[in-house]
């Protein structure tokens, strides 16, 4: 049964939210012969022991830091350390870089698949940078040395760009992706937070611009105004070349999690929150207006493309013609959408966005959170129905949950009379 419907708005509800989902986790995480376990049942059950995804190491990192520095607990310290210490002693490779995936059987890691993604690295970087916000001084050096690989690995000057994929020994893949850039500019906010070190938001800024104007203005589905919307795929012929759109790329191919056909609405509504927090980080006086300009626009678009109006919930992605091509629901999704609407709302002073920040978070309290268990459930079906009992498999975490619970939690606190954010 589905609990009444609490104040969404409120800091006590925002922070109980994360205490009941981190409850989930606590106590059946940590593995004690090293870094965390990845996969959740719904009801807590790990169903695989030994496999480890870098993207799960590194956002119970950030789970764990976040917890600390908002509730307190050396134990959550600890825990963020010792995931921090699995990054180095189990996904670090003797050539550079973090194995993507591993096998761990309490000893020894076995790779399982080498390559080399700057999405990984990103999250890297972020757990590095939260670590150290948490109090972990030895955290500053693998921030640096992250920092450092990118930029060696896989940043094209040219473009104003990361590369996307190398193979274990750092030959660079054609395929060019938006989505490691807008994790990579999410990073960078926390790497400056962390060091205050201007480089760090001037690289954010200039990925920023790269994706969201550059980018954008390549791909403009029908009624689309401005500089059209952040397509997912491209190809490169070469080294720092131009970047094409691959409108074909995973067309029919729903099995890589990371990397979906489609214009994503939680992705055009990510963008939204990282642009308003960028901004929030500038000088007052020197804040491009495109930075607020486009968060609304991506935002309009994804709610309008993307909201299901018979069974509620933003749908996964959209067709360049506009049309839903999955409507599977994804807890990512809605909660990177809330948090990107109240963002809006307290920004621009537009009320309709905090309808939308109620409206979806009555859709995940009816549908998307297990009252019973805690967490989130990853998918539903289009009409809501439940697709599996794997709960949280390896990259979930509820890394996004909390996340947005948080985001939404510093606006609320930043905020100035009229509507605007201070600057963090």
């Amino acid at each position: 049964m589905t609990p009444a419907a609490p104040a969404f708005r409120t800091p006590a509800f925002l922070l109980g939210h994360v205490r009941s989902t981190l409850a989930f986790y606590e106590g059946r995480c940590l593995d004690p012969s090293g870094g965390f376990f990845h996969f959740f049942k719904d009801d807590g059950t790990v169903y695989n022991r030994r496999t480890r995804h870098l993207v799960s190491s590194t956002r119970f990192v950030f789970n764990h830091a976040m917890a600390y520095r908002h509730f307190g607990g050396e134990a959550r310290q600890a825990a963020a350390r010792h995931g921090l210490a699995f990054l180095h002693d189990a996904h670090a490779q003797p050539q550079g870089g973090f194995a993507w995936q591993i096998d761990w059987d309490g000893r020894r890691a076995t790779v399982q698949d080498g390559t080399q993604h700057c999405y990984g690295l990103a999250f890297v970087l972020l757990a590095h940078a939260h670590a150290l916000m948490a109090g972990i001084g030895e955290a500053r050096a693998g921030l640096e040395a992250t920092f450092s690989l990118m930029e060696r690995r896989f940043w094209e000057p040219a473009q104003g760009l990361y590369a996307d994929e190398a193979t274990p020994d750092w030959r660079l893949a054609a395929y060019r992706g938006q989505n490691a850039n807008m994790h990579a500019c999410e990073a960078l906010l926390a790497a400056h937070e962390a060091t205050g070190e201007a480089h760090f938001l001037a690289r954010a800024c200039t990925l920023a611009e790269a994706v969201t104007q550059r980018l954008a203005s390549l791909a403009a589905p029908p009624g689309e105004p401005g500089n059209g919307l952040v397509w997912e795929h491209y190809r490169c012929a070469g080294r720092d070349g131009p970047w094409q759109i691959d409108w074909d790329y995973h067309r029919d191919d729903r099995s890589d999690i990371f990397r979906p056909w489609g214009f994503q609405t939680g992705h055009l509504t990510e963008w939204a929150k990282l642009l308003l927090q960028l901004e929030a980080r500038l000088p007052a006086d020197s804040r491009p207006a495109w930075l607020a300009a486009t968060a609304r626009r991506f935002f309009d678009a994804a709610v309008r493309h993307g909201w299901d109006d018979v069974h509620g919930g933003l749908a996964y992605g959209f067709a360049p013609d506009g049309t839903v091509c999955d409507g599977h629901k994804y807890f990512w999704v809605q909660a990177e959408s809330l948090a990107a609407a109240a963002l809006l709302a307290l920004r621009t002073g537009d009320d309709g966005y905090w309808q939308w920040y109620d409206r979806l978070w009555a859709y995940a309290w009816a549908h998307m959170i297990d009252h019973r268990h805690g967490a989130w459930y990853r998918i539903l079906a289009p009409d809501n129905t439940k697709l599996t009992d794997e709960k949280s498999p390896a990259g979930k975490t509820d890394y996004h949950t909390m996340g947005a619970c948080y985001d939404v939690l510093r606006a609320l606190a930043g905020r100035q009379p009229g509507g605007a954010l201070q600057p963090a």
